[in-house]
């Protein structure tokens, strides 16, 4: 199974594919889509158009996006929004299901705290995929989220397997 991960911003939205076979992680690409400080129209094209590209080229089976949070700031919190609903597009147009984690959850499945800070998320996901060397923060995230959905799509598998009921995404 090949897993996207989606880390969405407006100006940098991060990106992180992972391969899950028999119960084993294999690091795919990820890296960062960035688009600049131009009008948000044209911001949001550009990351439907990069995402859908990244879409054709790696194929993944499963999407995996950050959710947002309510941030501080009312305007950051609806630009990021809409650059998460960009990317959710692009997936959607493909026949992909999304599925959505928060940051705690990300944080949690990866580093073992729900509050943990972006340097352990990076340090965590270069242990995980043994990559020789720290992703950049925002595709950190990205294959963060890849791998917090690996890990429970692997526990959902396991508990219905052993015929716990009620056990969904």
């Amino acid at each position: 199974m090949r897993i996207l991960g989606i880390d969405p911003g407006s100006v940098r939205t991060g990106f992180g594919i992972v391969d899950l076979q028999g119960g084993q992680l294999r690091y795919v690409v990820s890296g960062c889509i960035r688009v600049g400080d131009g009008p948000l129209p044209e911001r949001l094209r550009t990351i439907f158009r990069e995402m859908d590209s990244i879409l054709e080229q790696y194929r993944p089976d499963e999407v995996a996006v950050e959710r947002v949070f309510m941030a501080r700031n009312p305007d950051s919190a609806l630009k990021l929004g809409q650059a998460r609903g960009a990317a959710i597009v692009a997936v959607v147009n493909r026949a992909l299901q999304v599925h959505e984690y928060t940051a705690l959850q990300i944080k949690q499945a990866t580093v073992g705290r729900g509050h943990a800070q972006k340097q352990q998320v990076q340090h965590m996901v270069q242990v995980l995929l043994q990559l020789p060397g720290k992703p950049q923060a925002d595709a950190a995230d990205a294959l963060a989220c890849a791998l917090c959905h690996a890990h429970t799509d692997q526990t959902l598998r396991h508990l219905q397997s052993r015929g716990v009921t009620g056990a969904r995404r």
